[in-house]
């Protein structure tokens, strides 16, 4: 069965970086992509990035662009958001989701309903 387990949320001042992980497990194969959604309090959920864990595309929503960074460890089945220059307005629940390795190589990173979705990690960019 597939698990998804998100770390390494916290509290951060503005400014400063944190690193998420989203280690995954019961994958058959490599022919998969994980996306990072977040939903802050009162909004709706937005996505992040999203990383083909065969190929390593990536794509990131303009809001994140140079400051977040996804990327993977094959061997680990983890995949990573550093994210640097935090932002008050980045404080929420981050997610990682399973989606298809076509929504990311056509730059949707939407998941379905059958895909899996881990339980969050809680990051609080504050001072």
């Amino acid at each position: 069965q597939v698990q998804l387990v998100e770390s390494g949320g916290g509290l951060v001042q503005p400014g400063g970086s944190l690193r998420l992980s989203c280690a995954a497990s019961g994958f058959t194969s490599d022919h998969y992509g994980i996306a990072w959604f977040r939903q802050a309090p009162g909004k709706e959920r937005e996505g992040v990035s999203c990383i083909s864990v065969s190929d390593g595309s990536t794509h990131y929503a303009d809001s994140v662009k140079d400051r977040f960074t996804i990327s993977k460890d094959n061997a680990k089945n983890t995949v990573y958001l550093e994210m640097n220059s935090l932002e008050p307005e980045d404080t929420a629940v981050y997610y990682c989701v399973s989606i298809g390795e076509g929504t990311v190589l056509t730059g949707t990173c939407t998941p379905d309903p059958n895909d899996y979705w881990g339980q969050g990690t809680r990051v609080t960019v504050s001072e």
